[in-house]
């Protein structure tokens, strides 16, 4: 049977995201996923075998998505390798693919829970260390979908970077920004969701 995609395009698409989510200059989305990876080092690899196996398991959209969701569900996407992937990145896979086929449903439920409790400005207070928004993200009762959104409505990030000091922040910080590329956002729909949610909720 012939691979869906050939294996030296799944190990390219490994390593370009891999240095987008690791490395604040470069960008996938930019430069097309180019790397300097070469067919000589890929065959000298002795892990070639995980990503000759996911070439025969997904198509050339699917390859993205799966490593894209799995870097992303990753605390230390420095650290991650292949072969865990492969092993365990099924089951971010379908999380990920649940949440972003329903991401309406998703935003609607984790602002009611959120914006139910506190009022907006609370939820962004940072004058007393991490902010409400940012303690219900670590808690995991907020998706990073949600908090990309947020900022596409209120450009908090920006903020937040200038308030917040310290390795928490900054590395969700960076994961925002690099799953930004990759997460396509009606902001006007959202805002209408929103505004159901804060004003015609209370």
């Amino acid at each position: 049977m012939i691979p869906k995609v050939q294996p030296f395009d799944v190990y390219k698409c490994y390593l370009g995201l891999k240095n987008h989510f690791t490395k604040p200059k470069y960008d996938y989305v930019r430069y097309g996923g180019k790397s300097r990876a070469s067919l000589q080092s890929f065959y000298k690899r002795k892990d070639r075998f995980f990503f000759e196996k996911l070439s025969r398991q997904k198509d050339d959209g699917e390859v993205l998505n799966f490593f894209v969701s799995n870097f992303v569900a990753c605390d230390d996407p420095q650290s991650l390798w292949i072969g865990e992937i492969v092993r365990n990145g099924e089951t971010n896979y379908n999380e990920w693919q649940k949440r972003v086929q329903s991401l309406t449903y998703v935003f609607r439920q984790e602002s009611e829970l959120l914006f139910g409790n506190h009022k907006v400005d609370e939820v962004f207070d940072c004058s007393k260390g991490h902010p409400i928004l940012l303690k219900m993200y670590l808690s995991k009762d907020i998706s990073l979908e949600t908090l990309i959104i947020y900022d596409s409505i209120f450009g908090y990030v920006k903020d937040f970077d200038k308030k917040l000091k310290g390795p928490v922040w900054e590395s969700v910080s960076i994961r925002i920004k690099k799953y930004f590329s990759f997460i396509h956002i009606d902001v006007f729909k959202y805002k209408k969701i929103l505004k159901e949610v804060v004003i015609d909720g209370h």
